[in-house]
């Protein structure tokens, strides 16, 4: 073997070793500090109670009478219950929710026993609500039993993601 292939063959090892160091230490920091969560909420939604309400006085007028009936028992809103993030609200508005650790989720959990894309929360066609667990490592328990299929939420029904716990309410 040349001296130029011994010598391009060191570095290359070098090289790939000093990416194991790079990426190790890397891991090593995320498991200490964790990851950053943003706050969602907390100044930006403060006023949007009110301008929702007003935005959403309209729409339900214009509803046929057989959908507000459907509408009436409904819940209103996601209240995390336990957790990191106790007393968090989001109104339901008939948009998908997401939750987990990932930055763009809908709630953020900042919890060693949520996946990045841990769990959904949507509305069926009859205005029901359902919940369906994304592949989690730790799972998404419903009222004490582990989801393996999407499955449609009672109202007050405890939905737990590792320590956190979201409820559904009127």
């Amino acid at each position: 073997m040349s001296e130029l292939t011994l010598t391009v063959m060191r570095l290359g090892f070098l090289a790939v070793l000093w990416l194991f160091v790079i990426v190790a230490v890397q891991v090593i920091r995320s498991d200490l500090f964790g990851t950053r969560v943003t706050q969602r909420g907390s100044r930006r939604d403060a006023g949007r109670p009110q301008q929702a309400a007003r935005a959403a006085g309209p729409p339900p007028q214009r509803q046929q009478p057989s959908a507000s009936r459907q509408r009436r028992g409904a819940p209103t809103k996601l209240v995390v219950s336990e957790g990191s993030l106790t007393g968090t609200t989001v109104a339901l508005q008939g948009q998908t929710i997401t939750l987990g650790r990932a930055h763009d989720s809908t709630i953020v959990l900042d919890d060693d026993y949520a996946s990045s894309r841990h769990a959904r929360i949507y509305p069926d066609r009859d205005g029901q609500w359902i919940v369906e667990d994304l592949g989690s490592t730790n799972g998404t328990y419903l009222d004490r039993t582990r989801l393996t299929t999407p499955t449609p939420i009672p109202l007050g029904a405890p939905i737990r993601i590792g320590k956190t716990v979201i409820e559904l309410r009127k």
